[in-house]
């Protein structure tokens, strides 16, 4: 087998001419790259794993705030509204929600977590799968193979846009985070390598152009919100691809988008903190009132 999988075109080749899943390639890569076995691999993923639901168990009972002061009380106020008034959308979406608010709260609290692709996104991935693992009563197996799934997709875009806000805006986080997201949700409920890859490809040609303009600096606003945002948008993406709804650019194409929206992008707008929402008027008063340098 080749093993040199860079593109998602490749990646779509390579699963059909070996008639095997996405999660399946990727880790035979692994052991080939690493010189190590399968369990191994499988094994480091599911600490992966295990390190994602530690930091959405926290989260979800703390209301401790940041080091400045400006968040860290989100997911307690959203818990408690649920409690009162249940969500439009059901449970699956309460669980996403808040999972997506208590990973990111525990990052901006110093407090471990898992960069899936970065900090500043890693509330995303984490939301979708544990609350669709819980949903569908998932085993450790399969929430390994999402995440697999997941992973790779991310890598594959990693190949050409590096994956920081200071590169190409928040597209290049959040927005990978979605499509790894989208993916790994069509791997859990049953959909084939095109619809899994279409999945990602739905999520992230939305995305494009979104700026990392985050106030003061910080990785919080509008980061923590926009993680909660992002992995509902996610679920959208599968619930398209899983009724073999297509994305008429190619997944490769958009990537390729993707890196010249970056380029194209102001400085002021990729973590500078210049533009955007940092520069309006109440976000540089947050600052200054909170004497945050």
């Amino acid at each position: 087998m080749e093993y040199s999988i860079s593109t998602f075109e490749k990646l779509i080749l390579t699963c059909q001419n070996e008639n095997k899943e996405i999660y399946e390639i990727m880790q035979e890569k692994e052991v080939y790259d690493f010189e190590i076995s399968i369990n191994e691999v499988r094994s480091k993923v599911l600490r992966n794993i295990q390190v994602m639901k530690e930091a959405i168990s926290k989260g979800l009972k703390s209301s401790e705030k940041s080091l400045s002061g400006l968040c860290g009380d989100d997911c307690i106020k959203l818990t408690e509204k649920y409690k009162k008034q249940s969500a439009l959308f059901g449970n699956l979406y309460e669980k996403i929600t808040t999972y997506a608010l208590a990973t990111m709260e525990e990052n901006l609290r110093m407090n471990r977590i898992v960069a899936c692709p970065t900090a500043g996104s890693c509330g995303i991935v984490p939301a979708v799968i544990i609350a669709l693992s819980e949903k569908f009563g998932l085993t450790e197996e399969q929430e390994i193979n999402a995440l697999i799934t997941a992973g790779t997709i991310g890598l594959i875009i990693s190949n050409k846009v590096p994956m920081a806000g200071a590169v190409a805006g928040c597209q290049a986080e959040c927005g990978t985070a979605s499509a790894m997201s989208a993916g790994a949700c069509v791997q859990i409920m049953g959909g084939n390598v095109k619809q899994i890859i279409n999945a990602s490809a739905l999520a992230l040609k939305n995305l494009l152009g979104l700026t990392c303009d985050p106030v003061g600096g910080l990785v919080e606003i509008p980061c923590v919100k926009r993680n909660v945002f992002l992995a509902v948008h996610a679920i959208t993406a599968a619930e398209l691809a899983l009724a073999d709804i297509e994305s008429k650019i190619p997944p490769d194409q958009i990537v390729d988008a993707m890196l010249q929206t970056g380029q194209l992008m102001s400085p002021l707008l990729k973590e500078t903190s210049l533009g955007g929402l940092a520069a309006t008027k109440n976000g540089i008063n947050i600052i200054d009132k909170n004497c945050i340098k």
